[in-house]
């Protein structure tokens, strides 16, 4: 087959749609081995950004964006150009709407911005994150729509993302890839597309085998968060240390994988991919009871905070009114810039709500960025020892490793920690 052979001969030219923590490795990756390569976004500041050579991701360095653009990297917004691509890939959010429902509108739109410029010979992937059959109820029609034939003319896999940003051990090359093909020829295209930048390919029998296996990875996580979130509860009624007794219990050999609490869950996927299968299951006549409960549990964990915060103050002597509150870390995991679902956006807004004057530190964040869902008009506080004094609470929310922990020690009045970061116990310190 022609595209297979210039897939293999790293001839065919690749568009990523979507160039955000996703696609902006994958482009890299790509260009790395010799692709040409076209990015397309509809965010015109993004595309300006990547053609001046600058990074907007942290851990992405500019120098790896200037390599690009020497190979023939470049990026648009002129979703027209996705013609002259051999593969399109779809690297697009899949967030939840205000009713947990699956929002499928940055795949459709994307979709049917490429559909008008689809010829005969490409292939199309679906990286984003969704329910089982999204790949052949969604996006097959709409292909089939211009009167190409999928599996013929054009080839359709759905092959989900595992970027894990931050993550020194683990590159998009090293990360195995998981792929399902509409048809036996699909799988193959996919193949030759994946197999030159991803050391193992993993082929799957579907999409729908591909689209279940990346939500079973995140609902394996969410569950179990929700597990030791719950745990944390009990052991804090107990007075026993959670964090205590998971490290003694991961030094069993087998039979046990160690997963942390925290604030609530964050991130793209872990707090959002879970709810795509339930609603799904529906259309079945299923209740995904277990997955639920995970997330009650772990969205609950914001106001479990609060309520320890308010605790401690009221110890003190003081309400959260009026109290001022230095969050710590506002990334939804450490040591990464990306504030995607963070439940310090959620312990912000509800200790602002309760009349605490909010301020926030985050070395990988210098200045709070509008989001979709959040906003503050706020920069990082450099912590010293006098704005650390100045505080009433300081709330522990991202651990991460750039922080000096001996001087918030020090010079903070209180600390509420919620990721178990201060071992050993301290009458200012407080586990939430």
């Amino acid at each position: 087959m022609k595209l297979i052979d210039r897939l293999n001969n790293r001839e065919a030219q690749i568009g990523i749609l979507g160039l955000g923590y996703v696609g902006l490795p994958l482009m890299l990756r790509f260009s790395e081995v010799g692709y040409p390569v076209l990015g397309l976004d509809i965010d015109a500041a993004k595309v300006e950004a990547l053609m001046a050579g600058r990074s907007y991701i942290e851990h992405i360095r500019a120098e790896a964006i200037g390599q690009a653009l020497e190979q023939g990297f470049s990026a648009t917004t002129d979703f027209s150009r996705a013609r002259a691509c051999d593969a399109l890939i779809l690297c697009v959010p899949t967030p939840l709407n205000q009713y947990r429902e699956p929002d499928l509108s940055y795949v459709i739109n994307t979709t049917e911005a490429i559909v008008p410029h689809l010829r005969a010979g490409q292939v199309v992937s679906l990286e984003s994150t969704t329910w089982p059959g999204t790949t052949e109820e969604v996006l097959k029609p709409r292909l089939e729509s211009t009167g190409l034939k999928v599996g013929e003319d054009v080839f359709l896999v759905f092959s989900p993302e595992r970027e894990d940003p931050g993550n020194p051990t683990f590159t998009t090359r090293s990360i195995p890839k998981v792929l399902g093909g509409v048809t036996p020829a699909c799988t193959r295209v996919g193949q030759a597309l994946y197999g030159q930048v991803i050391d193992e390919v993993v082929t799957l029998s579907s999409t729908r085998a591909a689209e279940m296996t990346k939500l079973l990875e995140n609902i394996h996580r969410a569950v179990n968060i929700g597990l030791v979130n719950e745990l944390k509860i009990v052991c804090d009624r107990m007075g026993i240390d959670i964090h205590e007794v998971i490290r003694a219990a991961a030094t069993k050999p087998f039979g046990f994988t160690p997963y942390y609490p925290g604030p609530g869950l964050g991130g793209h996927c872990i707090p959002i991919d879970p709810f795509y299968l339930t609603w799904k299951a529906r259309e079945y006549g299923l209740n995904t009871r277990f997955i639920e409960l995970a997330g009650e549990v772990n969205a609950a964990m914001p106001e479990w905070v609060v309520g320890k915060v308010a605790d401690a103050l009221n110890e003190r002597g003081k309400a959260i009114k009026g109290s001022r509150i230095l969050v710590l870390g506002i990334a939804y995991k450490k040591n990464v810039d990306d504030r995607r679902e963070s439940p310090s956006m959620i312990l912000m807004e509800r200790l602002e709500a309760k009349g605490a004057a909010i301020s926030y530190s985050d070395p990988h964040v210098p200045r709070f960025l509008p989001m979709r869902k959040h906003d503050f008009d706020l920069a990082s506080v450099p912590l010293t020892p006098e704005t650390l004094a100045a505080t009433d609470c300081v709330l522990l929310a991202t651990d991460h490793d750039r922080f000096d922990y001996e001087l918030i020690k020090a010079h903070a009045p209180l600390i509420v920690d919620t990721r178990g970061r201060y071992r050993e116990p301290a009458a200012h310190i407080v586990r939430a």
